[in-house]
This record gives structure tokens, sequence and C-alpha cells, in this order.
């Protein structure tokens, strides 16, 4: 239950339960509750808490024994018939493999350690991981510590990346950009529209602020509820079983049976003169103080063409430099169609150049030298501000992983399908591991199962297949599944049909935008069943579209039960359901009216 009054205070009501159960069934009854005032300055921007979710645990001294989908045993699930559905089993996962490994089980060995559970990282994993092993009996410490970061010294409180200077400041960034673009074509749609509307980015960067703060609030109200021993400090292995970790007040040696590292990682900077004194990252982007004005977004992964999409759309001039390839690790048409759109947007793309120096101005300003890899000719010119988004690295070089014995590879931790080292004790979760999506929603699950198995009796491993996402550009991109190329090496060129075709939003209509890069496929096998493989889409609210089908597609959606569901008219997620044009056949996938 929330109670919210923006004068005086919000007070948050947490339930504890005490679960009665019998024979056949199981009853929760509340019966008490903790109330927690909340500062004043927080109240305003803090709008909902996550929801409080009950779940049914067993008496004193039972563990729940777990099928290997997860599944408590001795009942059929909701909807079977009996016995547990063996996973799904996917052409390109091999999840019957993934289930059968033994699961490393570990005693707890009360009063040997300080604690039965460290998590080294207050981000997505870790704060999921903890938490979860918290409710699960286990006696749990979590650390977290910022850096600042190197030219503006921005640090941030708990809750990780996601929270503080990824996913959510950017999602509100894009949202700023399209409610601008909106304004804009309202006035196509009736509405007496003022044509000096402009957008305040030092109110904006206030707001997103705001929010996070509130977020950061919560999330140590939820730790210290949830009895997770929260440590502001760093943390660094004295041996596989000792942490020191150096806080404000000194320092301080504390022992676990177990570990989970779940540190993540921060954003590169390149070699050259001024990288570092004049560049900034996006670490420091969604608080900066003062406008970003003219930006080299320098990198066209995600971030950078996430970063230059809502900074046009704020009404700066983003320039985004390319090295090779834009989003690599992405379907590659897709890739060029959002490059593209972006481009006829008015944002500029520096091809097959990389930065040589960034040296500031005597008027401030910030002159880039730069050359093209493939002639080597030099160029130059001048910004106000310059965004390094050439990737993560992560943040092991604290950790003093020798001493423990863990191995580390390309700044990462490789680990097994359980998430463990090759230390018998030391398990790591989130963008930290080696080879794996990193995505807050994998953290998080993965960080969850892993404690469900260390102290809940559980054996369901993580499922890194099939894991969608979108890319917040200004036409968003999002995706579930193979790439056609992936599709094409895994299978061969003959064995993949190709589904696709171009849409038009109704939307889009009355205020006349573009509609040339709206576009859609499915990636699936030639013959038989015609399983889907991967499902692409550039379009509004990517992200909401391509979500339901990524269900679809891990439970074995197929061409057949595709352009067989009826779609909901008018939407863009429909036209999922319209394809019937193939690459191979050569036809003009443009479609020629709506509603037939």
């Amino acid at each position: 239950m929330i109670l919210c009054n923006s004068k005086i205070s919000v007070t948050f009501v947490r339930q504890c339960s005490t679960i009665l159960t019998s024979p056949h069934t199981g009853i929760i009854q509340n019966r008490c509750s903790l109330t927690t005032r909340v500062p004043n300055w927080i109240s305003s921007s803090l709008n909902c808490v996550q929801p409080t979710y009950q779940r049914t645990m067993n008496s004193p001294g039972q563990r729940e024994s777990r099928d290997s989908t997860g599944t408590p045993s001795g009942g059929s699930s909701i909807g079977s018939s009996g016995g547990a559905t063996p996973p799904f089993q996917h052409p390109h996962c091999d999840r019957t493999a993934m289930y059968a490994q033994p699961v490393r089980k570990l005693s707890t060995k009360g009063g040997s350690y300080d604690y039965d559970l460290i998590v080294i990282g207050g981000g997505s994993a870790g704060l999921a991981c903890a938490k979860e092993a918290v409710l699960n009996g286990a006696r749990v410490a979590c650390l977290d510590y910022v850096k600042p970061t190197p030219t503006l010294g921005t640090k941030w409180g708990v809750g990780g990346t996601c929270v503080n200077v990824g996913c959510i400041p950017k999602k509100l960034m894009h949202q700023a950009s399209l409610l601008g673009e909106a304004v804009h074509e309202a006035a196509a749609y009736g509405w007496n529209v003022n044509e000096k509307i402009k957008p305040d980015w030092n109110k904006l960067v206030q707001s997103v602020q705001n929010h996070i703060k509130s977020v950061n609030w919560v999330t140590r109200v939820d730790l210290r509820d949830k009895k997770v021993e929260y440590i502001n400090g760093l943390g660094s292995f004295v041996d596989s079983h000792t942490l020191l970790a150096k806080l404000k007040s000194g320092e301080r040696t504390i022992t676990a049976q177990t570990f989970v590292i779940a540190v993540g990682g921060r954003p590169r900077y390149p070699d050259i003169p001024g990288a570092v004194e004049y560049g900034i990252t996006s670490d420091d982007l969604f608080s900066l103080d003062r406008e970003p004005g003219k930006t080299l977004v320098v990198g066209a992964g995600y971030i950078g063409l996430e970063c230059a999409g809502f900074l046009k759309g704020l009404g700066y001039e983003p320039t985004v430099m390319v090295r090779s390839i834009v989003l690599r690790g992405f379907d590659q048409q897709m890739a060029e169609l959002v490059a593209a759109s972006m481009e006829e947007r008015g944002i500029p793309f520096l091809r097959k150049s990389v930065p040589l120096s960034v040296q500031k101005q005597d008027d401030g300003k910030l002159l880039v030298k730069y050359k093209n890899v493939e002639t080597d000719e030099e160029a130059e010119d001048v910004f106000d501000t310059v965004l390094w988004a050439i990737g993560r690295k992560g943040l092991v070089d604290d950790l003093n992983l020798p001493n423990a014995g863990v191995t580390v590879q390309k700044d990462k931790i490789p680990v097994d399908s359980q998430e463990a080292t090759n230390v018998a004790n030391i398990y790591a979760v989130g963008d930290i591991i080696y080879g794996k999506p990193e995505l807050t929603p994998v953290a998080v699950l993965a960080g969850r199962l892993l404690a469900r198995r260390l102290y809940g009796g559980a054996t369901q491993r993580m499922d890194y297949n099939d894991v969608a996402t979108t890319v917040f550009t200004p036409l968003e991109y999002a995706c579930v599944g193979l790439s056609e190329e992936e599709a094409v090496k895994q299978y061969g060129a003959d064995e993949i049909e190709v589904f696709h075709g171009y849409y038009k939003p109704t939307e889009f209509f009355i205020p006349q935008k573009s509609v040339r890069y709206c576009y859609l496929k499915a990636v699936a096998e030639r013959h038989g069943d015609q399983r889907v493989y991967g499902l692409h889409y550039i379009g509004p609210v990517a992200g909401e579209v391509i979500q339901g089908f990524a269900a679809a597609l891990k439970s074995g959606l197929t061409i057949n039960t595709l352009i067989n569901t009826v779609g909901i008219h008018p939407t863009t997620a429909e036209e999922f359901t319209r394809l019937a044009i193939t690459k191979r056949s050569g036809l003009d996938p443009t479609p020629a009216s709506c509603c037939s």
C-alpha cells in the first residue's frame, strides 16, 4: 500500500506476512507493517514503487524441491494435466544439455563466516541476487562503490548503471525528444502550437536526476527491509573467502562462504591526447550541467546512436563517428536502415573515421582531429562536447582476483552454465561475465536464478538465447532471436527464408512523416514447419511490439502460426501477421494499402 502527499511526505507500507499452510492450500495473512518517512526533496518526484509481491515459503527447516524447469515438485503446474512439462527445445538452443548438467550446491556453514553470501556490486544483477538469497534464508551483504568519472567527477547512488547512467535516464531523455517531435506534429492534427516551444536542458536534467535519486532512496529502503546489509565500499579479495572493503571510515575485513561478483562495467576512453581531459561518456551526459551543444559522438553502437538520437530531438547538433560498422552484433540490414533514418533526420555520420586528438581552445570549444582509416586523409572540426561511446570495460582491476584464483578473459570473467567461475565458491552475474548479453533484464533474472539454486534448492539455469532487445533511436529498432547473418551462418543460405515488408504507421499519415525506413522481417527455416529463428522491427514503440513476440518465439513460433494470427488493427505490431513476401521471391515488399 502506498500513501502519497506531495506537501508532507511519501509513506511506504511494507507488508510482512505470516504464512499459514495446510496440506492443500497456502494462506497468506498480513501481520504487521513498517512505515518509513521519505525526505521532502524526494516526494515530488517519486511517482511509483515496485509492487509488493508475495511468495509462498516452506515451513522452517524445509527446502522447496524443484524440477529442472524450476517448478516446485509434488504438484502440477497451473494449466498442466500432470507432471512437469519439459522445456521447449528450440533448434538453436540446446536446453536439454543445459538442464542435464549437474547443479553445484553448497551447504551453508553457519557461524564459520561473517556471511553466507557477499555480493560485490549494487547494480541490477547484484541487487536481484542479494534480495533473492535473503528470501531463501541466507545472510547477505552487498558491497557497492562508484568511482567518480575522470573528466567531471560524476558519481551516483546505489542501483548500478541502468538506474543511474543507463537505461532509465536514456529512456527518459529519449521520451523527451519524442515529445518535442510530437508537439510539432500536433499542428497537423489541429492543435494550435506555439512555434517558439523549445526544451530547457537544465530543467530536463534536474527532473531526470530527481527521479534517479528517488529510485536510489527506494533501493536503500528495500535492502534494509529485506535485511541485506549494504556496505558502501570498494571490495578486493584477500583470498577466496575473505574480502577487504575500503570504506570512507577506513578498512574492514569480511568473510563469506560464497561470493557473487556483479561489478558490471564502465565506458572506455580512447588512448589519444585529450580524451580523458576533455571528453565525456554516458556516465556524465545525463547530469551534465550545461547544454551539450554541437556534439561529436564517437562510436556507433547502441549507446552512441541512442545518445545522438535524443540530442538531435532536443535541438542540438550531434555527429556520429563510425570506425567500422554500425550496431555491431545486430542484423546489419536493420542497422544500416537505422543509420539511414538518422541521416534523414539530419544527423551526419563520419564513416571509417577515428579520432586522433582533442584540444581545448581559448574559447572553451574542443578541436577534434581525426582521420579516415581507409584513405589516411586527416581532417578536423570544432565541437562543444565530445562523447565517447566506444564500448565498455569490465571492472575487474580493483578486485584483486588473482588473490582468489579467479580467471579473467579480456577484462571479463568466464563462467559456466551455472554462472560459476573456476573457483568453487565464487560466481559472477551481469555485465561482468564474458560472452553474454549485457542487458539489465538478463542480469536481473540470472541473479535471481543463481540465488535460488544456491539457497532455495532450485535447479533452473539462465537461458541466454533468444533475448529480446531494443535500440532507442528516434525510429526505434527491436529484435529477438537470430540475425539474418547468424541464421545463414548457422544453417546455410539455402535453408533460410526471410519474410519481409515495409509498412505505414497510421499515426504517420496526417503529419506526413517519412515511412521510408519502417520495415520488419522474420528470419525462418525454409522447409518443414518454417520455425521462426529471428524477428526484427524498425518503427514506433519497437520494444513494446517485440516483447510479446519474444515469448512466442521462445515457445516455438512458426510462420504458419504467425500469418494465421489475427492482428489488432490499426497497429504496427499487426504487420508481423501480414508478412507474405520473401526476399527469395524478388517481389516488391512495399504495401499498396493498409486495410486489404
